[in-house]
This record gives C-alpha cells, structure tokens and sequence, in this order.
C-alpha cells in the first residue's frame, strides 16, 4: 500500500481521538449546567452564557484553521488537525516540524515518506508532553515560590512573571531572526519571517487601537489574531517575491 499523508486510515484515526476529545468537553458542559442549575443559577443566564461562549470561540477557532491550513502543504490535513485540536500551537508546531525535516535533510517541498511522517509526528508529539508531565511535577513547587516571593516583594513578584513571559516569548522570536545574519553574505530571504512578523504585528496593533476607539467594533478585539494572521500570510507573498 502506498503512503500518503492524507491517507483515509490516519483521517479515522485522528477523528476517533478528537471525537474522544469532543465528548470530554460536552461531559463537561452537561456537568457544569447540571451544576449551575443545582446552586440556583437562572437557567436564563446559563443560557445566554453558553451562547457568549460559544460565540467567542469561534475567533480561536478561525486562527486554528488558518493554521491547520498553513501545516498541511508538508504534513497533510490529518496530522496539523490532531495536532491543533488536541495541544498545541502553529508557532511551536511548525517550528517543530521544520527543525525535525532539516534534521533528516528534507526540503520544504519534498513529500514525507511513512518513515520521516512517523518522525516528525513523534518529535510533535513527545516534545509538547513535556510541558504536561512537568505541571504535576514542578508546577505546585512554582506556584508555593512565587506566592511566597509575592508575599515578601510584590514588585519582584510582578518583574519575574514578565521576565518568565518575555523568556517564553523570545524563546519564538529568536526563530525568526535566526537568518538575518544571512543579509551580510547578500542573501536577503532571511529578512522575510522578519518583515512577515512586523507586518502582523502592525494590524494586531491597528486592531487594538481601533476596537479600543470605537465601540461599536469593540469585537474586533476578539478577531485580532486571526486577522493578524491571514495578513501576515498575505504578506508573505508580495515580500517572498521581493527578496527571494
């Protein structure tokens, strides 16, 4: 049988554990009405703030998409629709995938075979459990350590959060000016990712700005990252064209 990232058996098996997924949340939200309705909440309430929820995820859910989109040129659907649904990120996925390909020598182009699929799947994959098996291991020792260091100088307190972010934040941000360098041997494709960033950058501020100035737009805030994101894409193109 011939692979192919897109084959019907990896779709099945991607949708039995995002359907297991689905079913943990509707378990859930069954239990969480049963529950408001049992302390007295007014169903009323309840459901006006179901549909506010539901209405607010589908921002999230548009910039997931895109980036389902975004993976699926190398990966296929399957895979970045696992992958997305479950835990992660397109800025740790494809960073993950991309590393795990120039490891083994693969194009940008090139078609995965069954063996360097399986790879990169298990990189994805192991890589962002980390992140679970450290919260019961270290998580409660943190949080007991930033409570007390809040507790004795709140000002540092604050100061090591952002510290933890930016460190968090820089952590991505190195990725994409990791070519730059490139611009002195005068090959300017590493300016790309750069001016891409700066470009998003600039219309998640503009959409800031505005649904902050406006409230009749007020919602545009919500739709921030998703615009951001396909803005960025776009850009990708026109600046792609210029300095390749």
């Amino acid at each position: 049988m011939t692979f192919s990232i897109n084959h019907p058996i990896i779709f099945v098996l991607v949708a039995i554990i995002v359907a297991v997924v689905l079913a943990q949340s509707v378990f859930f939200l069954v239990k969480a009405w049963k529950r408001g309705v049992e302390i007295g909440m007014d169903k009323k309430k309840l459901r006006k703030i179901a549909i506010t929820a539901s209405v607010f995820t589908i921002a999230p859910a548009v910039a997931i998409v895109i980036s389902v989109i975004a993976l699926s040129k190398q990966l296929g659907l399957a895979l970045p629709w696992l992958r997305l649904s479950v835990v992660g990120s397109l800025s740790y996925e494809a960073i993950a995938a991309e590393n795990t390909a120039n490891a083994m020598g693969i194009e940008a182009t090139a078609a995965l075979n069954a063996s360097q699929f399986v790879t990169v799947t298990l990189v994805m994959t192991i890589s962002i459990m980390v992140g679970i098996w450290l919260v019961p291991a270290i998580c409660k020792k943190m949080q007991n350590g930033m409570i007390n260091l809040e507790k004795r100088d709140k000002k540092w307190a604050d100061i090591f959060n952002s510290a933890m972010f930016i460190g968090m934040i820089a952590a991505f941000v190195g990725f994409v000016f990791c070519d730059v360098s490139n611009v002195a041997k005068g090959d300017f494709s590493g300016l790309i990712p750069v001016l891409v960033m700066v470009v998003s950058a600039l219309i998640m501020a503009v959409c800031g700005l505005l649904a902050g100035k406006f409230k009749k737009i007020h919602w545009l805030a919500d739709y921030a990252l998703p615009v951001s994101l396909l803005a960025g894409m776009a850009s990708a193109i026109p600046i792609t064209s210029w300095l390749s």
